[in-house]
């Protein structure tokens, strides 16, 4: 059996932005969040950032280099959906096509 609430709680994309520009927007996303959804930042590092939010809640973004784009993870067990939809608010990354047809 498959471990399902893991799913949820790891989350992961892939973005056009810098990781700085990543960080910036998690920042700016969970501190705009409507009331309990709202997180706040605790720790921060070039790669890295932990939010809390409202009873101690936890949410982790992480971000590394992916060839031209940059991988963002993402983690928190109860505020999955604001993360999802935090993930969603990214611009996706070029396809490789299109970075194999600028590299021509």
């Amino acid at each position: 059996m498959t471990n399902i609430q893991r799913n949820r709680t790891l989350q992961q994309a892939t973005t056009s932005l810098s990781g700085a520009d990543v960080l910036k927007a998690a920042r700016d996303f969970f501190q705009r969040g409507s009331g309990i959804y709202s997180a706040f930042v605790e720790q921060e590092g070039p790669t890295h950032m932990t939010l809390r939010g409202q009873g101690g809640e936890e949410i982790v973004v992480g971000v590394a280099m992916a060839g031209a784009a940059t991988a963002v993870t993402a983690s928190s067990y109860l505020f999955d959906q604001q993360v999802a939809l935090f993930l969603a608010s990214l611009p996706p990354a070029a396809p490789v096509d299109a970075l194999a047809g600028a590299a021509s």
